[in-house]
């Protein structure tokens, strides 16, 4: 829009007041703004008053009708971003210094020039969108950056963590709480379907949320499509409801392995310990929910190898190519063995499950009702859960 000479003339008697409303801005305009106060001294010598000198002249550049640049905004934006103030603080900064111009060019202004004025204001607030985009965008890109980089880095201490790869006494254990004792878990989401990346990412984040809100802290977590670990920075007992909270997040059913750790040194190993507490329960059919050792106890012990490993394993070799043998003895089996269960768990007819079970004992030989056979069922399970995770994959289901 091109400005009458009346207008042009009014805004050069405030170019001789550039530095002098670049200090008033900076250091008394801009004091009335909640937390500028606290800014130091040199910041707002230098370069908010440096940034409000750019502003008046940019504004003096355009009733010029000369190019102006707002790389010094973006660059500012950066700064601040990066030095921690708020946002809302360094957009009203730029909000009251339109103010300020404002007055400056009103005090200036003679009578009948009032028309001038109009079309100086015009030119400010047209500008101004402009000016609050570029520092609003690069402010929040920075942001982005500096969260994604801490992020980051939050990450690959947990990963080293888990992984025994922090050197005792790292810095930041201190400073995310996990110098002390906390609670490790593992987190498996049973029958993950097949999604993309951002589907999936849209799920996670809503896992951690309900993680965080479980524990009122901020929980560090490693989380893929179909689980992973989580560190509490705190000793506590998780609540018994935790699964139901995480399954109502992210649609599945979730089970979890909790394991307490003395401190930083001791994480690898609960770590370890919750991720092969999460596999018993898959490998003996347990229902999904919260578990601890103690649940576990028994088919803890009978899954450790030894000599002897190979041979519990192979007991299940004759029912191999029938997965669905395997899969309703590990079903009856984490039903307490109670036939009605077990049927309606897997939709079959009691009799049904009867006939798969002793196709199981006829094949392998063990005596299911029997309590030795039911401890080698077990333990040849959980070996062979160990040795060959299952795929999803293999023959077709027979009765």
């Amino acid at each position: 829009m091109a400005l009458s000479s009346e207008a042009r003339s009014l805004a050069a008697r405030c170019e001789p007041r550039v530095n002098e409303l670049a200090r008033r801005m900076a250091r008394e305009s801009f004091e009335e703004l909640p937390g500028y106060a606290e800014l130091p001294d040199d910041v707002k010598d230098l370069e908010i008053a440096a940034t409000a000198r750019h502003g008046v002249r940019l504004f003096l550049r355009r009733v010029s009708d000369r190019p102006g640049s707002h790389r010094l905004f973006r660059e500012r934006a950066a700064q601040r971003a990066e030095e921690g103030m708020p946002l809302h603080l360094l957009l009203r900064t730029h909000a009251l210094g339109v103010y300020v111009l404002w007055q400056a060019l009103r005090d200036v202004a003679r009578p009948g020039e009032e028309a001038a004025l109009v079309e100086l204001v015009d030119v400010l607030l047209q500008s101004h969108p402009a000016i609050v985009g570029a520092v609003a965008e690069t402010y929040l890109d920075e942001r982005s950056a500096l969260e994604a980089e801490q992020r980051a880095q939050r990450k690959s201490l947990v990963r080293g963590l888990l992984d025994g790869m922090v050197p005792p006494g790292h810095v930041l254990l201190e400073q995310l709480r996990l110098a002390g004792p906390v609670l490790v878990l593992a987190v498996g989401f049973d029958g993950a379907p097949a999604e993309g990346p951002v589907a999936v990412r849209r799920r996670l984040r809503r896992v951690q949320t309900a993680l965080d809100h479980a524990f009122e802290v901020e929980v560090l977590a490693l989380l893929e499509a179909d689980g992973g670990r989580v560190i509490v920075p705190q000793q506590c007992r998780p609540p018994e409801d935790l699964p139901r909270r995480l399954s109502k997040a992210c649609d599945l059913p979730v089970r979890v392995a909790a394991v307490d750790a003395a401190g930083p040194e001791a994480v690898t190993d609960a770590a370890r310990t919750a991720t092969e507490i999460l596999r018993i329960t898959r490998a003996c059919g347990m229902p999904p929910g919260l578990h601890r050792m103690e649940d576990v106890l028994l088919e803890y012990h009978l899954s450790r190898r030894n000599e002897s490993s190979h041979l519990i394993s192979a007991l299940l070799d004759p029912v191999a190519d029938r997965p669905e043998l395997l899969e309703t003895l590990r079903t009856h089996l984490g039903h307490q063995q109670e036939r009605r269960a077990t049927a309606a768990a897997l939709g079959l007819h009691p009799n049904t499950v009867d006939n798969r079970l002793a196709k199981i004992g006829e094949r392998t030989g063990i005596d299911l009702s029997a309590p030795r056979g039911t401890a080698l069922a077990i333990a040849a399970l959980l070996l062979r859960e160990a040795e060959e995770p299952p795929s999803g994959d293999g023959p077709a289901v027979r009765p």
